[in-house]
């Protein structure tokens, strides 16, 4: 929702897809954005937003990938089923959108995709496999569409946060052992702002950045590096 305001606030437009709708009442107050009830594994949604936008006479320039579900399982737990259901979501429908949304590009300038990842695609985390799977996966797919896609100026980076401070950040905090031990991992001792990844989409999405393409960038306050 952060990104969405900022994009809005550069005087741009946002079409954007939510769970459910109670979640609409987060955007009634947004101008320059429609925002769509729906699933991101069904494919239909964003034929919908594409239709849509061309309905509006707008040509979309962007799209970000930021739906995603965790699953914390011991690794002899997970069964096909629920690793299936978790690739579905934080990869599949990521596959193809990505291929609805280049489609769409071919014959126009070009544009932009940015997939929200996690630095758990880089790092080794406990009960985290399936997880860290599909988030490994997508950086693989981020960098073979930005080759495959450099010659249509069609752009993919994947941008890996490590601990933010988003809806989970109080429930989390309550957690005193295992919220220490986060900080004590992190380089520069806290966690980071949901501002500082939107700020980050933004650029990716921008012409400020029409010469970054194939990058998976970390925003963990040094713990990759660390």
């Amino acid at each position: 929702m952060i990104f969405c305001q900022k994009i809005i606030d550069e005087e741009g437009f946002v079409y954007g897809i939510t769970r459910s709708k109670s979640d609409l009442k987060k955007f009634k107050n947004f101008k320059n954005c429609k925002i769509f009830v729906g699933d991101v594994s069904d494919p239909k949604i964003l034929i919908k937003v594409i239709n849509q936008s061309k309905k509006d006479k707008k040509t979309l320039t962007g799209l970000v990938n930021n739906a995603g579900v965790r699953q914390r399982l011991k690794f002899d737990k997970i069964s096909k089923k629920k690793l299936m259901r978790l690739f579905e979501i934080n990869f599949f429908s990521i596959f193809r959108n990505m291929q609805l949304f280049s489609k769409y590009l071919k014959g126009k300038k070009g544009g932009s995709v940015v997939n929200i990842g996690s630095i758990v695609g880089n790092n080794g985390f406990n009960e985290l496999s399936g997880y860290a799977s599909s988030k490994t996966a997508l950086i693989g797919l981020t960098k073979s569409f930005a080759v495959e896609m450099a010659s249509l100026n069609i752009r993919a980076n994947i941008i890996s946060p490590g601990f933010i401070k988003t809806s989970y950040f109080d429930k989390f905090k309550k957690k005193r052992k295992l919220y220490n031990w986060t900080l004590s991992r992190i380089p520069q001792n806290k966690w980071g702002e949901a501002k500082d990844v939107s700020n980050l989409v933004c650029f990716l999405l921008s012409d400020e950045s029409r010469y970054i393409t194939g990058t998976s960038i970390n925003i963990d306050g040094g713990w990759t590096a660390a």
